[in-house]
């Protein structure tokens, strides 16, 4: 009797959704701190998204093969290194040539490699907004997981509107929080054991609970030493780059769940709570107003121009504030920017067949 070599299994591929400013940090940085979780900073390949059809047929070589170059190179210009993680391109595409070819394959491709240098049984991509996507990732890989993770939309819209990742808006952003949180909520209903919701109150509230849930449906031990964030080296690393993670080295805050309520006006929580009031009302969070926003207050052109405007402004105040962050976030911008250029130039069939 022939007996085959045994196939080690790879790192189990889990996808934190479905939408940044929720608190995934928090939970991404404990869950670090278990050997048996690969959890980096997140490449957030949505970004890459809007330059993917100037690529071309994936199925040639070349086009994939650039591909390939191209999301090992936004790795290398992310704001947060991974430790110790240098990819070959070449040695990247030969191990994924032959399978069903996506920029979500090559992404996943990086992320399992890390896990395996670092013999974790688990690897976390903290890209939530890829919830978009996640049909897609699913085809790839049947074993992938979701976590879930769902916070207040007063506080959540709160915290997106003075970050310069996100609109500058409250109408803007909670139409953002809806769209996503109805996808997660989608997924969770076609899937409910592949993906484990939580509420980020409730990890306020009682962090090792929370923990434990995820570890359990990770199939990771849970370990005491998760609770204490301050022990993460990148946890100390981003408090210092940037305002929006300076709370990361700290232990969870339960008065912060009602911070909304000094930085939003009333007809702003109306808005909020008229648009994503059937999904508060889903993951149990009490309506505060009659949840009836006039029309005027909906006037998304009149939001857009709000936002363009604060957007402005808020890049010249990090500039002036934070040299190193906005430097960072410049640079990852000018990468993606360069590579659109260079696929534009180099692929004239490409742009004429997209829209726009």
């Amino acid at each position: 009797m022939i007996r085959l070599p045994r196939v080690k299994a790879r790192p189990r591929p889990v996808l934190m959704i479905p939408l940044r400013r929720c608190g995934s940090h928090a939970l991404r940085l404990r869950l670090g701190l278990n050997p048996q979780c690969y959890a980096p900073y997140p490449l957030h390949v949505v970004d890459l998204m809007p330059a993917l059809p100037l690529y071309g047929d994936l199925d040639d070589d070349r086009a994939y093969f650039q591909l390939v170059v191209d999301v090992v190179g936004l790795q290398a210009a992310s704001l947060v290194k991974w430790p110790d993680a240098a990819f070959d391109p070449v040695e990247v595409f030969d191990a994924i040539r032959d399978q069903p070819r996506s920029v979500h394959r090559v992404t996943w491709e990086l992320l399992l490699r890390g896990a395996e240098r670092r013999g974790a049984r688990v690897a976390l991509d903290k890209s939530l907004d890829s919830v978009h996507y996640a049909a897609e990732q699913l085809a790839l890989f049947p074993d992938l997981r979701f976590v879930n993770v769902v916070r207040d939309p007063r506080a959540q819209v709160a915290s997106m509107n003075a970050a310069v990742i996100h609109d500058f808006d409250t109408l803007l952003n909670t139409r953002t929080w809806v769209r996503a949180h109805e996808a997660g909520r989608a997924l969770a209903a076609a899937h409910p054991e592949r993906v484990l919701t939580v509420r980020y109150e409730d990890f306020l509230a009682d962090d090792e609970h929370t923990l434990r849930a995820i570890c359990a449906f990770l199939d990771i031990d849970f370990l005491p030493a998760m609770r204490d964030v301050s022990t993460s080296s990148e946890a100390r690393q981003i408090s210092r780059l940037s305002a929006l993670w300076s709370s990361n080295t700290l232990p969870p805050v339960p008065a912060n769940a009602d911070k909304f309520r000094s930085t939003l006006r009333l007809p702003e929580i109306e808005v909020i709570e008229t648009l994503a009031g059937g999904l508060m009302d889903h993951y149990g969070y009490p309506r505060m107003t009659a949840a009836s926003a006039p029309a005027a207050a909906l006037d998304v052109d009149a939001a857009a121009i709000r936002s363009e405007r604060e957007r402005l402004r808020s890049w010249e105040a990090l500039e002036r504030t934070n040299h190193r962050d906005h430097t960072l976030r410049t640079f990852r911008g000018d990468y993606l920017a360069t590579v659109q250029s260079r696929l534009r130039r180099r692929t004239p069939a490409a742009v004429q067949a997209t829209p726009g």
